[in-house]
């Protein structure tokens, strides 16, 4: 006889359903309370203090969560975040998860206008930000029109809600030391992609799907529960307090990781015995080329991370030389949507290094346990399940699908977006199109292509971004290549942009593109590529300063050539 409920509000309610990511907070308090938390090289918070343990972390987010509690908001509610990252970036997150309530996270560097936009997608009911911030929501009120309560970094103002400080420094035990009661599979959060491919979309997180990223990080990438990792993403850093770290926060500004000071960057790993690191690929090209310079070591160092865009082999592999002995490098492959859904080591990265310069894409690695990729046909149209038989043999290129528990099912507020990203599988699961073209090979890595929605279709002949890139990056005075679409009256011309090394003459321009054309034609993916823009500098994605902007380049390209090469 079948003895389980058929109520769903009973079942919503059992212990096995109920789940908060604050509680990992809590544990690790348990653990080691007196454990330093958070160590800011950017300057003190709003209570004046560089330094948190992690005693006080749980103490400050209580207290945060019983003035929460106590306004008008209510569980579930969501409360952008508008803080510098820092300490009251960690005491502001989990005192909202702790409440019940859910941060939405918009990256400021996407431009006013964008992120407007996302800031009135998401209807939030709460703000917790600057004084700049608040000011900007009553300038702009259209975009805010569904706030009910504001908390400030600093002294409020007329336009009243209570300040951060205020709320830390009220006398009496922060009731509620528990976190709220959500289930696991309620909204946690809302993090919106960056919009470096597309307009910026808010991805669901659950509290689940945070446990799972969690669990998923400390079995890959082992950072260890006595280490200080340095921590250059604000997102990545919270895993560090769920799993016990101290993150220290180096002087820099997050928003352009690829403008840090080496110097700075490598001073703080060494002042404060760093163990681990989370860097851009443009931070750490940036690291590696400094510390190799300079003959320097980072003694301490046994573990660094890098992700959310394409590294170059050789600088991963630069920075590794400059680690601790026995030390790992490695670069996961994923997105908002996902991550991490597979990793690499440097060693591997170099010995794939060749096939990478040849065109072959790059190598990210197999899929992480609990986890599974396949590659389906290329299509831009919708497609409600694909079957044992549509998964692409290995070698053959196509579009990323993934399912595991940290992959998002849902848009917030975009059902046309989410049904276009979500298929069923073959094993009657749900999984998500990644959006990226690659391929498998014969050993079950993941080879990355670039984005579908960048590749170059001209008349027969597909291009793919990261492929035909890497043919031309591997000429001397070529800095950077990027793979564009210019329209012209028969069909799509692939056109490929080069940022040189150095500023050049027009007569060592002409050179040099004689030199391109060369190495182009000895590589089948390039081999009809003739066209070459200089530019003096890519544009880049405004999360990691790593991924290329090739939309606006095309728009720029589509302008240029015109002007000055023949259309065929």
């Amino acid at each position: 006889m079948d003895t389980s409920t058929n109520n769903p509000e009973e079942s919503r309610n059992s212990e096995e359903s109920r789940f908060n990511i604050a509680s990992l907070l809590t544990q690790a308090v348990r653990q080691n309370p007196d454990k330093l938390a958070v160590v800011n090289k950017r300057g003190p918070d709003c209570l004046g203090r560089t330094k948190l343990s992690y005693a006080q972390l749980d103490e400050d987010s209580n207290l945060l969560a019983r003035g929460l509690l106590n306004s008008p908001l209510q569980i579930g509610d969501r409360v952008v975040v508008m803080v510098p990252q820092g300490p009251d970036f960690f005491v502001v997150i989990f005192g909202l998860f702790k409440a019940g309530l859910v941060p939405v996270m918009v990256d400021p560097g996407m431009g006013l206008k964008r992120m407007l936009s996302c800031l009135a997608e998401a209807k939030p009911q709460g703000l917790v930000g600057t004084k700049l911030a608040h000011m900007a929501s009553l300038i702009m009120p259209r975009y805010f029109a569904g706030i009910k309560h504001r908390v400030t970094l600093g002294r409020t103002f007329f336009w009243g809600g209570d300040s951060l400080a205020a709320l830390l420094t009220r006398s009496g035990p922060a009731e509620n030391a528990e976190p709220a009661p959500t289930l696991a599979d309620d909204p946690a959060a809302v993090l919106f992609t960056s919009g470096a491919t597309g307009p910026a979309k808010g991805t669901i997180y659950t509290h689940s799907m945070f446990r799972a990223q969690v669990k998923l990080i400390d079995e890959t990438f082992a950072l260890g529960k006595d280490g200080a990792d340095l921590s250059t993403f604000p997102l990545f850093s919270l895993f560090t307090s769920a799993l016990g770290l101290t993150a220290v926060i180096p002087n820099m500004n997050p928003a352009k990781p690829g403008s840090a000071d080496p110097k700075k960057i490598i001073q703080t790993i060494n002042e404060e015995k760093c163990t681990s690191i989370f860097a851009s690929p443009a931070l750490l090209m940036r690291l590696a080329g400094y510390v190799k310079d300079n003959d320097l070591k980072f003694p301490t160092l046994n573990r660094a991370i890098s992700a959310g865009a394409p590294i170059q082999p050789q600088a991963a592999i630069d920075f590794a030389k400059a680690m601790a002995p026995g030390a790992k490098l490695s670069t996961p492959y994923g997105a908002t949507e996902g991550m991490p859904l597979t990793s690499i080591d440097v060693g591997e990265i170099a010995e794939v290094r060749g096939m990478t310069e040849q065109g072959f894409g790059m190598c990210v690695g197999r899929p992480l346990p609990g986890h599974k990729m396949a590659v389906i046909p290329l299509t831009d149209s919708p497609m409600n399940s694909f079957s044992e038989r549509q998964i692409l043999p290995m070698g053959e290129v196509g579009e990323f699908v993934a399912s595991g528990p940290v992959v998002a099912l849902e848009y917030f507020e975009r059902p046309k977006e989410t049904e276009m990203s979500l298929v069923k599988g073959p094993d009657q699961k749900t999984w998500r199109r990644m959006g990226d073209c690659g391929w498998q090979d014969a050993q079950g890595r993941m080879w990355f292509c670039g984005r579908k929605s960048q590749r170059v279709v001209s008349g027969k002949t597909v291009y793919f971004t990261i492929s035909c890139e890497a043919i031309f990056n591997n000429h001397p005075k070529v800095k950077r290549s990027a793979l564009v679409g210019v329209e012209t009256p028969d069909k799509t011309k692939p056109v490929m942009i080069i940022e040189p090394m150095e500023r050049m003459t027009p007569k060592q321009w002409a050179v040099l593109v004689e030199e391109l054309r060369a190495l182009g034609r000895s590589n089948p993916r390039t081999m009809s590529i003739e066209s070459f823009l200089s530019h003096p500098g890519f544009p880049v994605d405004i999360r990691h300063n790593a991924k290329i902007n090739r939309e606006k380049l095309a728009k720029w390209a589509n302008v240029k050539i015109h002007k000055v090469l023949p259309v065929e």
